[in-house]
């Protein structure tokens, strides 16, 4: 068991969340000893999942519906399947995006690092992308594509 305050270090967020958390009625099952909540293996476990679904842009009143379906049983795995299949999809999409982000930052990266080493922009502003170092091209394409 642990305190609100171990929870809170285990996953760096602070303990009025938690207590948000606990009134939103997402630790349906949590043990209370004097007022005082008491995070079992359980609770963690279902921490673990809430900011996982809040990282993927879930809502809190559709993460207290997803643990509504847990606490429904097995006639809700379908449910559950889809909300997670949705959320992959989004989180997949968002990785993409970055992806296309990091290799624009990478390219532009390279192309101030040649122009400061030509003294100007001229060369590599009309360079064909044939003609960047393979690393760069793809980064280049990929920063590039609609």
């Amino acid at each position: 068991m642990y305190t609100i305050g171990q929870a809170s270090e285990m996953f760096n967020i602070p303990i009025s969340t938690l207590r948000y958390y606990d009134k939103e009625g997402l630790f349906p099952e949590i043990q209370r000893s004097s007022g005082i909540r008491k995070f079992s293996d359980k609770e963690v476990d279902a921490l673990r999942v809430i900011e996982c679904l809040k990282k993927s842009g879930l809502e809190i009143k559709d993460i207290k519906q997803f643990m509504d379906w847990c606490v429904q049983g097995s006639e809700t795995y379908p449910q559950r399947l889809a909300l997670f299949v949705k959320q992959r999809k989004q989180a997949e999409a968002e990785i993409e995006h970055m992806n296309q982000v990091l290799d624009m930052l990478k390219f532009k990266c390279w192309y101030y690092e040649e122009a400061m080493k030509d003294g100007n922009e001229d060369r590599i502003k009309n360079m064909n992308p044939a003609d960047m170092p393979e690393e760069i091209r793809r980064a280049y394409e990929n920063s590039h594509r609609d």
